[in-house]
């Protein structure tokens, strides 16, 4: 009885450690928060949103860098979903389990914790010395698909493969092909973790300044709404590193305070928006 009063002592007071570590990093990660959303909150308003910047005079926008931020992301979304989702579905269904496999899962384990810099250097040399199309929208979404490919190969294939195998016995019990089960038993069961996996890529790909310095520049092309994928593509990060090392404004701290404010909370919104579908869908299953 003393060894189990002991080992249920023990357990609790492990319990009550990591409770309380994890509580005051997730107090210090909030306060940091306020203190960037509650400086720059109040003053954003639709002119700030959607506003052209200025070079010297107070009260611009950052309408551009806006919408190159969402623009870029789009793009490069679109790039590196369907080659990282399908990558990941055939290293966890079709691979052979064989050296070359594990040679290639070490190359993508590799990639993902390459930094962001070395991919826009690479990116850099492709497009702005070896292509010569200059820094542009259509250089910075490709690099940033490349930086999100190989986090999003290995999110999935985890999450595929944690996915029980008693589920495609089933499937294919009932006549089902190897497709079908896949489709039908596989991706909606491993939908929360490949959801994590996009939720990550796609938030750091917002946040992400080293590649778009590099390949997208570090201004605009002057218009709110420019699909021109040639165009310079100048991020909210890079306006925020712009405005706070070399811009002439009157008004540039103020400036700082507001796109910092506007990051956080979009990125926020957007983890909201990639993981509500799947909030939704679970809380249609328990009703």
């Amino acid at each position: 009885m003393s060894r189990l009063r002991i080992r249920r002592l023990m357990n609790r007071l492990v319990l009550s450690i990591i409770s309380i570590i994890s509580a005051t990093v997730f107090l210090i990660i909030l306060s940091l928060l306020y203190m960037i959303v509650r400086k720059g909150l109040p003053d954003i308003d639709i002119h700030f949103l959607i506003g052209l910047p200025e070079e010297i005079d107070a009260g611009g926008g950052v309408g551009p860098f806006l919408w190159n931020s969402i623009y870029i992301l789009v793009l490069s979304l679109l790039l590196s979903l369907p080659i990282g989702i399908g990558a990941g579905i055939f290293l966890a269904e079709y691979a052979p389990n064989n050296r070359i496999m594990e040679w290639v899962r070490a190359a993508i384990e590799s990639l993902a914790s390459v930094p962001s810099i070395v991919f826009g250097l690479f990116g850099y040399a492709l497009f702005v010395e070896y292509f010569q199309i200059g820094v542009t929208i259509l250089g910075a979404s490709i690099t940033l698909a490349l930086l999100n490919l190989p986090v999003l190969a290995r999110v999935s294939e985890e999450a595929i493969t944690a996915v029980p195998s008693t589920w495609r016995e089933a499937s294919f019990a009932l006549g089902a092909t190897k497709a079908q089960t896949i489709v039908k038993t596989v991706l909606p069961a491993a939908m929360k973790g490949i959801l994590t996996g996009i939720s990550l890529v796609a938030c750091r790909a917002f946040g992400e300044s080293a590649i778009i310095l590099l390949v997208g520049g570090t201004s605009s092309s002057g218009e709110m709404w420019d699909f021109h994928l040639l165009s310079e593509g100048a991020t909210l990060p890079v306006h925020l590193w712009y405005i706070q090392s070399e811009a002439l404004v009157a008004d540039a701290q103020q400036i700082a305070q507001k796109t910092s404010a506007l990051l956080v909370l979009l990125v926020l919104f957007l983890s909201f928006i990639i993981r509500f579908p799947l909030w939704l869908s679970q809380r249609k299953k328990r009703y």
